[in-house]
């Protein structure tokens, strides 16, 4: 199949968030499968034309000015456009397929004038965005294109059962529209061999310390204000943990500041954004990772501390962990979260069985060859529906 594949970022364009590696590596195993694959995306620092992996870059330049909306209908009009010509040298496209509601706009238009179905990644929504609240502005129109894109898609393809039920109830989405597809990781993108105590002597961290890994936005969906309330019964039942907050967003300041009220600031780094190298380091020197999510579509940070064999402790939002067979669930609560903190620093042989038990499920589970084969089927249906 010619495979268009139109996402707001990439692994090799402008890099956001956890759709950028997503779409690169779906992509990649997509061709290592015989496809031919075309990545719209913006242009950023790169090239307009590369071709990485075996997956063609089809990269358009887009004015950063404005909000988010004004940006995203101007990616739209120049995916579109970029779609046009590519078309035109490399033939037609079998499949169109987007990533969450940024190129909604575009995908219409090409199914519009084109009469080429599309299918369509939720890798999230705009009410777990907010904290399991519907917004106001600008939030009700992202949620608008998000039905839109649902409703005009062929295919709906999300990564957990969590993330359709919650489309079936937004948007009275069909359940037969919808297929689960989980997210993935190549085995060995994180696991490096570190000197964990010589990693955090960097951060003022003594290196026989536990230290605990926040990694993600710095936002209400992600919860990083519930584990800073933790924070206390922590240090109750062993005074030399520390935390580590790696991420950007609105709530940094917020967090910081809750951070001296509670009288813990010295048990706390807020580093902002960090390089991938950065986080790498931090992940496999890290004790146990925590993802204190109060809505979470899928948890790719999961399978990044699995990968460094690392355990995690996560609130019940997060639903690919087995609870006390590779992980531990909190409840969306700061006591929930502390228990589990502590039961783990106490049990140094759980930990390593809950990170092992991760580990091995990645290669059966969650590699991108297995999760390339289950998206060509789809295509496939989603074809079959077209004719």
């Amino acid at each position: 199949m010619r495979i268009a594949m139109l996402s707001w970022e990439s692994l090799y364009s402008i890099k956001v968030g956890g759709v950028a590696p997503h779409v690169s590596e779906i992509s990649e195993a997509l061709a290592r499968r015989g496809h031919e694959v075309h990545i719209f995306t913006r242009r950023g620092d790169y090239e307009s034309y590369d071709k990485i992996n075996g997956v063609h870059y089809q990269r358009s330049d887009v004015d950063s000015s404005g909000d988010v909306l004004a940006q995203m209908d101007r990616m739209c009009d120049a995916l579109y456009d970029r779609f046009n010509a590519v078309q035109k040298i490399f033939g037609n496209f079998d499949v169109v397929h987007g990533h969450d509601w940024h190129p909604v706009l575009a995908l219409t238009r090409i199914k519009q004038d084109y009469r080429l179905p599309f299918l369509l990644t939720m890798h999230s929504t705009e009410w777990g965005r907010n904290g399991n609240n519907f917004g106001y502005g600008i939030s009700q129109e992202i949620s608008h294109r998000e039905w839109l894109g649902c409703f005009e898609a062929s295919k709906v393809i999300v990564t957990t059962r969590r993330m359709q039920d919650e489309l079936l109830w937004i948007y009275n989405l069909p359940p037969d529209k919808t297929s689960i597809i989980p997210n993935g990781i190549m085995l060995g993108k994180m696991k490096r061999g570190v000197d964990a105590g010589r990693v955090k002597e960097r951060y003022g961290i003594h290196p026989l310390a536990p230290m605990v890994l926040f990694c993600g936005r710095m936002s209400i969906q992600k919860g990083p204000d519930l584990l800073v309330e933790a924070i206390p019964r922590v240090l109750l039942n062993r005074s030399d943990v520390c935390f580590i907050f790696m991420g950007e967003g609105g709530m940094r300041a917020d967090c910081e500041r809750r951070a001296r009220e509670l009288g813990v600031e010295k048990s706390c780094r807020f580093l902002g954004y960090t390089s991938s190298a950065e986080k790498q380091e931090l992940v496999n020197a890290c004790d146990l990772m925590c993802v204190p999510s109060r809505n979470e579509p899928f948890g790719v940070v999961v399978l990044e501390a699995w990968d460094a064999c690392k355990p995690v402790v996560a609130t019940e939002a997060v639903s690919i962990i087995k609870n006390f067979e590779d992980g531990l669930l909190a409840y969306v609560q700061p006591e929930s979260i502390a228990w589990c903190i502590n039961r783990l620093l106490c049990n140094p042989g759980e930990m390593k069985e809950l990170a092992r038990a991760g580990c091995s499920r990645i290669d059966s589970e969650f590699s991108w060859d297995i999760i390339a084969k289950k998206t060509e089927d789809v295509y496939e249906q989603a074809l079959e529906q077209s004719l």
